[in-house]
Parts: C-alpha cells; structure tokens; sequence
C-alpha cells in the first residue's frame, strides 16, 4: 500500500487538516486519513528510532510497528489528547521492545554514516569553513556522543534524544515515558551530565542547559554557562 503523498494529488490537500480530524476520518474507514498521518509522523518517527537502535534497518522496522500498532489501537486515541505524543510513546515503546529483543540494550550498531544529516546540532560544532584537523575532531565528538548515549539507561538516552534532538517539551516527554516532570528533569539532567563529563576533553567548554548542547560563541568563552 502506498503510504506517501506522491502519486495522490488529493491527500496533499488534505496534509494541513488537524490530527484529530485525520483520526476521526480514519476511524470511520477512510485509508486515505491514514496515509496522511503516516506521512506526517513517518519522518520523525524513523529519526526518533534510529537514534534509539543505531540501525538504519531496525529503525525502518520500528516505523512499520509503530503504524501498526497505531492503526489497531486508532479508536483507542482521545482526540482531546495529542496524537503526536501519543504515536512518540508506540514509537518509544516499539524501539525498546525491539532493542530488548536483539539484546542491544546497551550496545551502538556502529554504521558508516547515519541516514540523516540534517539537523545534527552537534556535528555543527565544525566552523563554517573548517579546517581538517577541526573536521576530524568533529567526527571523533559525533562518535563519542553515540557512544555515551548508548550506555545510558533507555530511559535517561531516550528523554536526552526526545528534548536534544526532537526539541520536546518536558511535559510532552514525560507522556510519552510515563514521568512526571520531575523524573523527565532528572533523567535528562543525568544525560548532559554524562555528556559534559565525556566531551570535556574534546571540546572547549560546550554549555549544556536544559538538556540541549551549545557551543559557545567566540568572545563568549568567558561568559557564565
């Protein structure tokens, strides 16, 4: 089943109607009202997985499971609710069951390069024009952040990914990982403090707040983080 927009012209007009609509017409067995949350979510999905398993194909199985599961359990959403955080805790959850069952817990499926390249906060540590040795020293700090994300609990490595990477709020996370704002907070604070601990020795003293990285900004370097 085709689940983009590209050869149907008709759910592209259908892409700005609002979630609880789109599951509304779903429920009453309209196909075409999935498609159009699937293409909304699929993307963000798959980079919420991939950071999660380090697999590109794993992740691609954890999009498939997690449409899945949405789509049986679709009558069970409120609509009073957000549907983004609502497929982000199947999304979570379908990741963990996944890496449980692999065994991968708290392994790096180490690839060449990750399937996406955009918006990589970290790799912009690179000046605009760099030089080869601050090229390599950006490759090295891109790996060893994967590396210490991975020995992280999935809990903590799951909170840090879903407010670094996917800019979540710290009560849209503690939804979809079934905390209250105070662990949300904590288990996040424990991944930068983990990461300021590892990336010390790398970089010059990157401020780290609120669980998102930043690079001081020349003729900052004396400013308080």
């Amino acid at each position: 089943m085709d689940l983009t927009v590209a050869d149907n012209p008709g759910l592209k007009e259908r892409m700005d109607e609002s979630d609880a609509a789109a599951v509304a017409r779903a429920c009453a067995g309209e196909a075409e009202a999935f498609r159009v949350l699937v293409d909304r979510y699929s993307r963000k999905i798959f980079r919420l997985a991939y950071r999660m398993t380090r697999n590109e194909q794993d992740a691609e199985d954890v999009v498939q499971e997690t449409f899945l599961r949405a789509y049986r359990r679709l009558k069970q959403f409120e609509s009073r609710s957000s549907f983004g955080t609502w497929i982000f805790r199947i999304a979570v959850n379908a990741a963990l069951d996944l890496t449980r069952k692999l065994g991968r817990q708290g392994q790096v499926e180490q690839t060449a390069s990750g399937p996406e390249t955009e918006a990589e906060p970290l790799s912009q540590l690179a000046t605009p024009d760099p030089a080869p040795d601050r090229l390599l020293l950006s490759g090295e700090l891109q790996r060893k952040v994967e590396s210490v994300l991975a020995s992280l609990s999935p809990q903590v490595r799951t909170a840090f990914v879903l407010r670094h990477y996917e800019g979540m709020a710290i009560e849209e996370i503690g939804s979809v990982l079934g905390l209250k704002d105070s662990a949300t907070k904590n288990s996040i604070y424990r991944a930068v403090q983990k990461l300021r601990k590892e990336l010390e020795p790398l970089v010059t003293a990157p401020t780290l707040i609120g669980g998102r990285l930043a690079v001081p900004k020349k003729g900052a370097e004396g400013a308080s983080p």
